[in-house]
């Protein structure tokens, strides 16, 4: 332990100390005087001189005195897609005469009013938050940092970053259309028919086509069309004539015959009218006389 503390003499930049520093005494050595209530003005080069005895020893100490930075000066909601949104501010005024360590970025949604941390010790003064919630809407807030820790306040986003679904647009493929036209084909032919007087008779046949033919009936190559004895129809592709009491001048040839834009077909049958015959009944005789002729 010294016995003799010696003189000690503290300057700041060589100035001498005001007399709102003390002296902090140490039971083994009495230290540099303190400083109370610093101010940003105390930051400087301080000069600490010992003396003992004819000895002297100077030791120079630097002291930045720092505080909190401010907050920064504005924010603002830049563009907002999908779920994404971007934002931009400027830098604090006061950084608390120290360099900051960055910006600390906060979201809260209207539902909730809660702030959580999206990003922190972000340099940039501008960025991107993503990954928002569709069908919120949402406020922002920067906060400035140092070594002493965050501004005390920070600017909050005067508009809102309304999160919009997304429309869905449905976009039908491209598929090529098939043609389905074709000439008139009989997939089934007439047939011949025998009939007798008196009874109505019908013909049949089954036509295809693309678009619908036009179907026409002939007899013997006459056509048919407004004949009050002939009915004729066409439904789904089959085509039916109907003979209403045929006579016997009523047998020939009858043709069907379909057409259309991409051309024509035609198909043939024979119908034959047959009359009633008229059967005389013969008595028959009780006996026979020899092997001739019977006799009377």
């Amino acid at each position: 332990m010294l016995k003799d503390p010696g003189r000690h003499i503290t300057r700041r930049q060589a100035a001498p100390l005001c007399s709102s520093c003390r002296p902090l005494k140490h039971p083994k050595i009495l230290l540099p005087r303190v400083l109370r209530e610093v101010q940003r003005t105390d930051s400087g080069c301080y000069q600490l001189c010992v003396q003992l005895g004819g000895l002297q020893a100077t030791a120079t100490i630097n002291i930045l005195v720092i505080e909190k930075p401010g907050p920064p000066q504005s924010i603002k909601l830049v563009d907002v897609w999908g779920a994404n949104a971007t934002l931009e501010w400027t830098p604090p005024q006061d950084t608390g005469n120290t360099a900051l360590l960055g910006y600390t970025v906060q979201k809260a949604d209207k539902k909730s009013g809660l702030w959580f941390t999206v990003l922190e010790r972000y340099h940039r003064t501008s960025c991107i938050v993503s990954d928002l919630i569709v069908g919120n809407s949402y406020a922002f807030r920067v906060f400035a940092e140092n070594q002493c820790g965050l501004s005390d306040t920070a600017p909050v986003t005067a508009d809102l970053a309304h999160i919009q679904k997304a429309a869905t647009v449905y976009k039908a493929k491209g598929f090529a259309q098939r043609d389905l036209s074709e000439a008139p084909k009989f997939t089934q032919p007439l047939a011949d028919c025998t009939t007798v007087t008196g009874y109505d008779t019908q013909l049949f046949c089954c036509v295809r086509a693309s678009p619908r033919p036009k179907i026409i009936w002939l007899k013997n190559k006459m056509d048919l069309q407004g004949n009050p004895k002939y009915r004729a129809l066409s439904q789904l592709g089959i085509c039916s004539l109907e003979i209403r009491k045929p006579s016997p001048f009523d047998g020939g040839v009858y043709t069907c015959k379909a057409i259309n834009a991409l051309g024509e077909a035609s198909v043939d049958c024979r119908v034959d009218v047959k009359a009633w015959l008229l059967i005389k009944a013969v008595p028959r005789r009780q006996g026979i006389r020899g092997r001739g002729l019977p006799g009377a």
